[in-house]
């Protein structure tokens, strides 16, 4: 019986993201039909559906009813063509449905939100700790950015195709750092306003050693994202300087969080500083590119509180992201220079054509 049943619904095919609800409900009455005249005349349901009874369950819908479920079901059914309460908030497995057997009525899909069933049995509170973040972590994960945002933390965004493409001009520079590479014409951005906005792969946080949130762009990015954030950042046990590290964006727009911590340059910048702010950028895209991440917005690293002269970690920072695109020029389709003051813009914007040239110029050094 309970094979039989699994047979039926594996008939039904349930459109799981688009389609009429209409046109949902249309199909899966026709099956209920069956399902009741069936039952009523003592007839194996596989030989309605076509399949054989000892047939593997195939489908959209993989449920195990049991013999007294579906005797349940039946029973609940008769005079008024609806469930007990308690049958309505069955589990299918992960899925959460209500069923109703009757003349014209069978089963009521009571939420059809995502192409992942599992998913649409999980209830995501992203204002609150309570939960277990891995299970949000990987319910998150798992949707496209349109099922995404109804579950976005800021009231508003701003999506990649909205974030400008920095475009070389001819005769900007008379000197050159980097050879032309007209790869990378449509590959940077130089982007002012807030990063916890930014509706893309992964964004970076300049973060602290603890990863557990702090001042500026640290704090920012979680309050936007909320508690949830903090938990997992709590599982990585901290992280050095120069390392990054990755997790979920939970309530940004963005879809992954990479924290990396930079070093502290208030005593004034050597070469274990410059060292230390080139790993963090290069470690940051690596671990973007390993986690399938191809929308990388950075911060100004370490330019706050910590010290590091704008001036000169403007160079340390398109350095080390010209080097690595050099190398995996592949992985990336975006890197975004987030600034927040207009000083800072002026900077990228003046020291871009060293890095990234339009044209064959005379190379130069720092």
């Amino acid at each position: 019986m309970a094979l039989q049943i699994s047979a039926l619904f594996s008939r039904v095919r349930v459109p799981l993201c688009t389609g009429p609800l209409s046109r949902v409900r249309a199909n899966i009455q026709g099956a209920g039909v069956k399902f009741k005249h069936a039952v009523s005349a003592g007839r194996p349901l596989h030989q309605l559906t076509g399949t054989p009874a000892t047939s593997p369950v195939r489908g959209h819908i993989n449920a195990k009813f049991s013999t007294t479920t579906a005797a349940a079901l039946w029973r609940s059914s008769q005079g008024n063509g609806s469930l007990s309460p308690r049958l309505r908030r069955g589990r299918l497995g992960k899925v959460t449905v209500g069923v109703a057997v009757g003349v014209s009525t069978v089963v009521l899909v009571q939420s059809l939100h995502t192409g992942a069933l599992s998913a649409m049995a999980l209830k995501v509170n992203l204002n609150s700790a309570e939960g277990d973040w891995k299970e949000t972590k990987d319910f998150l994960l798992s949707l496209s950015v349109k099922d995404r945002r109804q579950y976005y933390r800021t009231s508003s965004s701003v999506p990649l195709d909205d974030i400008p493409v920095w475009t070389p001009t001819a005769g900007s520079t008379k000197r050159t750092f980097y050879p032309r590479n007209e790869k990378f014409d449509q590959r940077i951005s130089v982007y002012s306003g807030d990063i916890t906005k930014l509706e893309i792969d992964a964004i970076v946080n300049a973060a602290n050693k603890t990863l557990l949130g702090g001042g500026g762009v640290d704090g920012a990015i979680h309050r936007a994202a909320g508690p949830m954030l903090q938990k997992e950042c709590a599982s990585l046990h901290g992280c050095e300087t120069g390392e990054a590290k990755i997790t979920c964006g939970y309530g940004l727009p963005a879809k992954y969080v990479i924290h990396t911590v930079g070093p502290i340059a208030q005593k004034g910048v050597g070469e274990v500083e410059k060292k230390a702010l080139r790993s963090c950028y290069k470690n940051s895209l690596e671990v973007a590119a390993k986690n399938g991440a191809r929308s990388v917005a950075f911060p100004c690293i370490s330019t706050g509180i910590y010290g590091y002269p704008p001036e000169q970690a403007v160079h340390e920072a398109l350095a080390t992201v010209r080097e690595y695109l050099d190398e995996h020029d592949d992985e990336l389709d975006r890197v975004i220079f987030c600034v927040f003051l207009p000083a800072d813009k002026e900077l990228y914007l003046q020291n871009l054509p060293l890095y990234f040239p339009a044209e064959a110029t005379v190379k130069s050094k720092l």
